[in-house]
């Protein structure tokens, strides 16, 4: 017989490294634990002290207001999908510029519509004057949707008269009847 001494110390399952290491660093420790929450409560009410201000987006907020206005009716030349306000292209970034400058001296709205219009043409504007040379961007949507529908029309009536009833020859009625005839397969 094997002579065998039990101790209460070695009824106790043993933990590995890992589970004494995950028992001291668990949640409950580190909660109890009066360091951590003043590090917290410090960093709630700090961070919020370095904050500054937010910095004017322009020097002066009228003309920046005037400026927006202003290139939320113009295209931007390279997007050309988004209005002048809104791009952050280069060109549009100098035309912003621009407009600033026109502002500044003293120039009305009408005045740098009329500038940019006579410098890019009446497409850098969103909603260009109705003129002679600006009739197919007034109306151009409207007559491709006219002719489609023309088109469409041409075509359905077209392939209406090209089909006929052309009676079926012996081979094919007797086909017809066959299947038409056929039991349906049992299932």
């Amino acid at each position: 017989m094997n002579n065998v001494n039990i101790h209460y110390r070695d009824t106790e399952p043993q933990r590995t490294h890992r589970e004494k290491h995950l028992a001291w660093f668990s949640l409950r420790n580190l909660c109890a634990s009066a360091s951590l929450w003043w590090i917290l409560i410090v960093a709630l009410f700090a961070f919020p002290a370095f904050a500054k201000e937010a910095a004017p987006l322009a020097q002066d907020e009228t003309v920046e207001k005037r400026m927006v206005d202003i290139s939320s009716e113009l295209r931007c030349l390279v997007c050309q999908n988004e209005s002048l306000s809104g791009s952050h292209a280069e060109l549009a970034n100098d035309l912003r510029r621009e407009i600033r400058t026109l502002i500044r001296d003293g120039k009305s709205d009408s005045e740098i519509m009329e500038f940019m219009t006579n410098r890019y043409g009446d497409f850098v504007r969103y909603r260009p004057p109705l003129k002679g040379t600006t009739l197919l961007l007034w109306f151009g949507p409207a007559l491709f949707l006219v002719g489609g529908f023309a088109v469409l029309v041409l075509y359905l009536r077209r392939r209406n008269k090209a089909i006929t009833n052309v009676p079926l020859s012996e081979i094919e009625q007797r086909q017809a009847d066959r299947l038409l005839n056929a039991k349906e397969p049992q299932q």
